[in-house]
């Protein structure tokens, strides 16, 4: 049912002391999961961030392409394999990952952006961050090489903050390179993390395809609506955070110790996630405290 002119006015007022609050300040959005694979989610969501860049916000896109990804390697015939929600990534894999999400997922953001009258620019991670080889990591109690799968180290900051500077959203891909040159791929929950930090965000908000932190994945009402930076280490250990979550809880994490002031967890099927959880009083998904 459409609402009434009334309660769209009411829900702008709501929203008032929050944009008044939030002006001028960055925010640090990773964009992730199979929310990126319908067009209409995608569209609304870059509208969401056109928004907030309308209302003085400066927001700051970190994207992934997990499954693009995965499904150019099975084109080439090869099969994705992960440890630790890490890909396993290959000479022939790096490659991969670098054309797509270099040349088809950044670009394709950028233009988007622009498309719904926002102002945008595609960077390269690999101009931004700099990294280094992971080490093994274990496996069934087994080390496993992953590749050219690297860690953050680093970060030239300037060219994104020249776009911030100039109101233009930079989109940013989760690659790395190291001093000689190698590039590494970077899992975007932690190239956000790292960026987040660094720039001492206000606010890092994952947007996924699951609606935030939850003791059951299978049971929806089993969401945790708010917990602190202590507690999301309790639940790594206590085996609640699993698998592809926990490189997101620990870039998460890691954004807190670096001064972020809040990181969010967000499904971005949801309409206007973004925008409810930013200027409503009600929020949705999982807030992290530090």
């Amino acid at each position: 049912m459409a609402l009434s002119a009334h309660s769209r006015a009411e829900a702008l007022i709501e929203a008032l002391p929050y944009i008044q609050k939030f002006r001028g300040q960055l925010f640090v959005i990773k964009y992730g999961g199979s929310a990126m694979e319908d067009d209409d989610i995608v569209d609304r969501l870059l509208r969401d961030i056109v928004f907030l860049e309308a209302v003085g916000i400066n927001p700051v896109v970190i994207h992934g392409g997990g499954k693009a990804i995965t499904q150019r390697m099975r084109d080439a015939g090869q099969k994705p394999r992960f440890v630790g929600g890490l890909r396993v990534t290959d000479a022939e894999a790096i490659s991969i990952v670098e054309d797509v999400l270099d040349n088809q997922i950044n670009p394709d953001i950028a233009n988007r952006i622009t498309r719904f009258g926002g102002c945008a620019v595609g960077i390269h991670g690999k101009s931004v961050l700099v990294g280094r080889k992971l080490p093994p990591q274990l496996e069934n109690g087994e080390p496993v090489d992953l590749g050219f799968v690297g860690e953050v180290v680093d970060a030239h900051l300037e060219e994104i903050e020249q776009a911030v500077s100039r109101e233009i959203v930079p989109v940013i891909s989760p690659l790395a390179r190291d001093s000689a040159g190698v590039v590494y791929n970077i899992n975007a929950d932690i190239a956000a993390g790292s960026i987040a930090g660094r720039l001492q965000a206000a606010k890092m908000v994952y947007v996924s395809d699951v609606p935030g932190l939850m003791r059951d994945p299978t049971d929806k009402n089993s969401l945790i609506p708010s917990v602190t930076r202590t507690q999301i280490e309790k639940l790594v250990a206590d085996e609640i955070v699993t698998g592809g979550m926990i490189p997101k809880v620990e870039s998460a994490s890691h954004a807190l110790r670096a001064g972020v002031q809040k990181v969010h967890f967000i499904d971005g099927r949801t309409p206007h996630a973004l925008l409810v959880e930013v200027f409503s009083n009600a929020g949705i998904g999982t807030e992290i405290l530090p």
